[in-house]
């Protein structure tokens, strides 16, 4: 719409997407380094179907390049409005009620709702020639997300907390260290709200909460403000009195938290022991809205910081990245969760390779994976468990009855205490859990349970008993350290095992032993597990099946670090022999070399595969490589084909033709040992 200058020079055009507001208009709003409104700054304008004078202003708030560059100014209807009037001292205007309907201030449109208005008002800036154009336009608009209906700003009286002298002091215990933020980056975030901070309006109008404790007087309209209900008016005495019916915002009330809980303002014994908490926990998005409000809370009651720490992590969002939400339906019900997988599973997954402020996607997959993790846990348990005597007890055996593979475990585990306890003080909750499940998994579980299997079924009692004082002991260390993250299942098995104590939760946490670090023994074992891998994967690479046993020759620089792992080579290894040589076998022809960083192992050829059908398999699998080559190698010869295929097509025949040339010739390699074993 367009409005004439007052005293007649020109005209501007403003625009707008609330029309009904305009009744409550107190200004025009442009950008003082806008050479097209220069010198109108400072004149007036006649507000079109009010009549009423306003003024045009100078503010960065109006932006040049948008619309016209002239921005009509409703103090009582928008928050930046708002503080555009303030800094100009613009009249502010309400025009409508708490029912979005049009007061008395709108004159003849009083009674209309603010839709009905709406349209009136166009119609009439159309009849009366001020309307230029109508055009769509696609904004915000903020809505209710329960009835959605349109929120509708309005100014009304509010309770305020003025926020300067509170900031100055929550500022002061940041900056000296009395309260630390992880990761620190975010105490930046912080300190930038509370150096800025506005007053804060701790009014709500809602029928729950804690109601505001102030009394008005009908009589002399004085305010009460009193810790108990008053019966009169503090001022003049009338009994005419009304408590304000607004209640508290839900951060004022939360803020109280870490004290009001122990009793205050009381000095109790719970406030005197408990006050000031150690670590809050909590998101990013509540650093305004909760930890702030309880720093500078806790400081101006008590005159302490509420905490030491503030350990911010990220928000769960959805597998697509999103932040998860009722409007697009992908949230996650924890509930569900359990019910499908278990709590311990849910948590693991919140956990692992989580990091302190970053966010993280929530994929129902990785919780399966946790739950699987969960079985393995419970199974190796119930492998110790069935091999222990009711009412037995299993301390950590003598140093000297400790195999390699014992003194290898418990050197892990120790070194494992040590790491895990200093991630948990670091506040690296996913690096700590994610190196105790791999300890479970791969240390414990894959490799020392197989281990000990072959004393556990002997003959020896001396030797079974060692090997489960170590699983025991392993095991007790573990479901301690695995305990914050996996209360129940950890707790569940603790109970059965040999114990002292009421409960897992309240043992005591592992502490790293230098009588159980065992570096030397630690690496030959290390050694002869590097070589039990290697020959694992080399059969399986030739498709030997775990039942065909093989002669196994070792070459190593220190024999005696296999002497000491001959049985579990032969165990794990598939091995009906070990023999420690001090030379490479003379024919290599004939046998299969694998080989580590501390040792070569050979195995004759013979005991891994049937020669003849090795052979057969062999030829078969050179005649396919070769007629793939032939066929790959036409087309790349084929000019038309080179120049006219687009180069990403070609590049990948070539690489797909070197690759049959590679299969090829470690084809004819193998064919031509084998060949030598028929001679």
């Amino acid at each position: 719409m367009w409005t004439s200058l007052t005293d007649g020079s020109g005209e501007v055009v403003v625009a707008t997407t609330r029309p009904e507001t305009m009744l409550g208009d107190t200004g025009v709003c442009v950008n003082p380094n806008d050479p097209r409104y220069t010198s109108i700054v400072g004149k007036t304008v006649t507000l079109p179907l009010v009549g009423r004078e306003i003024p045009v202003v100078a503010d960065d708030y109006a932006e040049m390049d948008f619309g016209t560059g002239c921005v009509k100014m409703t103090p009582a209807h928008d928050p930046n409005d708002f503080e555009v009037g303030l800094r100009h001292n613009l009249p502010v205007i309400r025009v409508m009620d708490d029912y979005g309907r049009i007061n008395a201030e709108g004159g003849a449109y009083e009674g209309l709702d603010r839709y009905e208005a709406r349209e009136k008002i166009v119609a009439d800036l159309e009849a009366q020639g001020y309307l230029v154009k109508v055009e769509e336009y696609s904004h915000n608009v903020g809505t209710c997300y329960r009835c959605h209906n349109d929120v509708e700003p309005i100014v009304s009286d509010q309770w305020f907390v003025k926020m300067k002298p509170l900031a100055q002091e929550a500022i002061r215990v940041v900056q000296e260290g009395q309260t630390k933020f992880v990761p620190e980056r975010f105490s930046k975030t912080y300190l930038n709200w509370m150096e800025n901070v506005r007053d804060w309006c701790i009014s709500r109008q809602l029928w729950w909460g804690h109601q505001i404790p102030a009394w008005t007087c009908d009589d002399c309209g004085h305010i009460t403000v009193s810790r108990e209900d008053p019966q009169v008016c503090e001022k003049c005495g009338s009994r005419h009195i009304q408590r304000d019916p607004d209640v508290l915002d839900t951060w004022f009330s939360s803020a109280l938290w870490p004290f009001s809980t122990l009793g205050w303002p009381e000095n109790t014994e719970d406030l005197r022991r408990y006050y000031p908490t150690d670590v809050l926990v909590t998101g990013y998005d509540i650093i305004f809205f909760w930890v702030s409000r309880m720093i500078f809370s806790g400081c101006a009651h008590t005159g302490q910081t509420p905490f030491h720490t503030v350990l911010i992590h990220g928000l769960v969002r959805d597998d697509k990245g999103r932040k998860m939400s009722k409007s697009l339906g992908n949230g996650i019900d924890p509930l569900e969760m359990i019910d499908r997988f278990g709590c311990d599973a849910l948590r693991l997954n919140m956990i692992m390779g989580n990091s302190p402020g970053n966010d993280m996607r929530f994929y129902v997959e990785r919780t399966e994976a946790m739950r699987n993790f969960a079985n393995k846990l419970w199974n190796a348990s119930r492998y110790v468990l069935m091999n222990l005597e009711e009412d037995g007890a299993y301390p950590l055996p003598e140093r000297e009855r400790l195999t390699i593979a014992d003194k290898w475990v418990l050197s892990k585990l120790n070194t494992l205490i040590s790491e895990v306890t200093e991630n948990l003080e670091k506040y690296e909750l996913g690096v700590a859990v994610q190196k105790v499940y791999d300890f479970v998994w791969d240390t414990y579980c894959d490799w020392y349970i197989e281990l000990t299997k072959a004393r556990l079924y002997s003959d020896d009692p001396a030797k079974k008993e060692t090997a489960l004082g170590v699983l025991v002991y392993v095991l007790d260390q573990t479901l301690r350290l695995l305990h914050p993250f996996m209360p129940f299942i950890t707790e569940e098995i603790w109970q059965s095992l040999p114990h002292e104590g009421p409960a897992l939760i309240v043992a005591s946490w592992p502490v790293y032993d230098p009588a159980l670090a065992f570096p030397t023994e630690e690496g030959h074992m290390e050694s002869v597990m590097n070589a039990i891998r290697s020959i694992r994967n080399r059969r399986a690479e030739m498709n030997v099946p775990p039942s065909k046993k093989a002669a196994l020759y070792v070459l190593a620089a220190n024999p005696q670090v296999f002497a000491e792992g001959e049985g579990f080579i032969q165990r794990l290894a598939y091995a009906d022999k070990v023999t420690l040589i001090d030379a490479e076998p003379e024919n290599l022809d004939g046998m299969v070399c694998c080989a580590t960083a501390d040792a070569k192992l050979y195995i004759p050829l013979g005991d891994l595969v049937d020669v003849a059908k090795e052979l057969e398999r062999v030829d078969k699998e050179l005649e396919k490589a070769r007629k793939n080559l032939n066929s790959l190698e036409g087309k790349l010869s084929n000019e038309k084909f080179v120049s006219r295929a687009p180069e990403a097509v070609v590049s990948a025949e070539r690489e797909k033709a070197e690759k049959a040339r590679t299969l090829i010739a470690q084809l004819e390699q193998s064919r031509q040992a084998l060949a030598a074993l028929t001679n």
